[in-house]
This record gives structure tokens, sequence and C-alpha cells, in this order.
């Protein structure tokens, strides 16, 4: 039992040795990974003003140095790509529509995802159960953070 333990400490070292960087920080972000279908809600001044179906294919790509998120509702189609950039030290979020490409920054604190739109608009994704994750957009406005959308996903594999 020792030589069996021994072996798997020694094959798990090497597996985390023989992963970059970049590839240890996306791993942080594997909770995002599935096949999701959910609801997308719209809210203004607390209130819900529209729910629309949506889906989202998320995967690895690039051997673990990128995720790729498609997304599609009614009211929105969205490719993004997710990468980690070791010289900036920071995530970055590419969200392209038919509006045009962004390149945001973003971080991995208390199992949350965070990426930062603006001084004043953030997304967040996170975990909400086994098979399932959230992610909400908010405004900083009156010197605090309001919720003005809300994608819950459930994972259908």
């Amino acid at each position: 039992m020792k030589l069996f333990q021994t072996f798997a400490f020694l094959l798990l070292i090497h597996t985390l040795s023989g992963q970059s960087t970049s590839q240890q920080k996306m791993d942080s972000l594997h909770f995002m990974v599935g096949q999701w279908v959910g609801i997308s809600t719209a809210i203004k001044d607390g209130k819900v003003v529209s729910e629309v179906p949506a889906f989202q294919s998320i995967k690895y790509a690039l051997n673990k140095h990128a995720i790729l998120i498609d997304l599609k509702s009614e009211s929105l189609q969205l490719h993004t790509v997710i990468r980690y950039d070791e010289k900036d030290k920071t995530y970055y979020y590419n969200p392209f529509s038919e509006r045009g490409a962004r390149k945001l920054p973003a971080d991995f604190e208390n199992g949350k995802f965070i990426v930062r739109a603006s001084d004043t608009k953030r997304f967040i994704f996170e975990r909400t159960g086994h098979n399932s994750f959230r992610e909400y957009g908010e405004n900083f406005e009156n010197g605090k953070w309001v919720k003005y959308f809300e994608d819950k996903f459930k994972d259908i594999q």
C-alpha cells in the first residue's frame, strides 16, 4: 500500500509540474466547462423586465490554454475566448458579438471569475451547485453594485 501511495504522489507531482502556469490558472475555471441550458433574466430598477431561454457551450481549447464560450439566446449571441496571460498575470475575457469585440481583464477570486468591463461595470461567473452556475452583470450606481442581468444555467450532460 505504501508503494502505491508513493507512486500516486509522484504521479500527481509529475502531472502538476507538467502544466504551465497558464494551464493551472485555467483549471480554476473548470466549473464553467460543459453544455448548459438556462434562463437569461434582464433586471431594471430591481424588477425582472424579461426572461429568455439561453444555451451555452463552454469548452477548453489549445491544450487548456483557452476556454471557448458560445452563448445563444433570443436577446444575445456571443462567442468568447478566455485565456490567462502569464506576462500580465491576469485573465483576459474576449467577447465577440455582432457589435464587435473587446478585451477585458478578469480575476479569479473566492471561487468567482470576475470580468471588469469598466470601473462601473462587471460580470461575475460562479458555481451555484453540483451541476449549475450563474453569470450576472452589475453596474456601480450611487456607491453600490446593482445587478442588471442574471443567467442561471444547469448542465445538460
